[in-house]
């Protein structure tokens, strides 16, 4: 007979490895929705607009469903970091909830329709933005300020056990983000510095959560 404490080990190392699952799937997931959208939706330019404007139009619910989904499966990455890493490095958890929380504020809130999309939108940047465009963009903003800071946050943590490979992934993880998304916002990169941002955070996330699966 199975003893009861290795059983209930053996319970949470497979919540724990359920939850580190959603954040190994959690970018994946986000970008093929996305980019399949992106594909079949008419007026969509990948020079010119984010992924958030497909919340707008017909089928822009699937965005919407895309944003919460994924925000979800950040959440329960975060609790996956959280019972790896242990409390003494929760902050790493509060900032990747917090990304994970302001991608469902996102969700709620879409953003403006902008630059010919979805069709029949004026071309050229907004000349306005309304208040729930306004929302979205500070959830937007925040969410990558969370993200990057949990990468920094991660890349001490990572450096303190000695994992030095995955203490410098978060370091340069971390400042991608930051050039990339508010470099896209006031460089004349634009909207490709906001891509840059969103690939390298969600391939940060993905090989975290593989290697925390791994650590003793």
């Amino acid at each position: 007979m199975m003893d009861a404490s290795n059983s209930e080990s053996g319970s949470g190392a497979a919540v724990t490895r359920s939850l580190l699952g959603c954040g190994v799937w959690a970018g994946p997931f986000y970008l093929a929705v996305g980019l399949a959208q992106a594909f079949l939706r008419d007026g969509f330019v990948f020079a010119k607009h984010p992924l958030s404007v497909l919340t707008n139009g017909p089928g822009g619910w699937v965005q919407t469903a895309n944003f919460v989904l994924t925000g979800l499966m950040v959440l329960a990455a975060a609790a996956g970091f959280r019972r790896v890493l242990g409390p003494k490095s929760r902050a790493v958890t509060w900032f990747l909830g917090g990304y994970g929380a302001s991608m469902i504020v996102a969700a709620m809130f879409k953003a403006d329709p902008v630059d010919g999309f979805p069709p029949g939108t004026p071309l050229g940047p907004p000349t306005s933005i309304s208040t729930t465009g306004l929302v979205h963009f500070i959830a937007g903003a925040l969410g990558f300020t969370f993200l990057a800071i949990s990468c920094f946050l991660a890349a001490r943590v990572m450096r303190r056990r000695n994992v030095s490979s995955l203490a410098l992934l978060s370091l340069f993880s971390g400042l991608a983000v930051v050039l990339g998304f508010f470099g896209g916002i006031v460089l004349p990169m634009g909207v490709v510095g906001i891509w840059f941002a969103v690939v390298v955070g969600w391939l940060w996330l993905t090989v975290m959560s593989v290697r925390l699966n791994r650590l003793p």
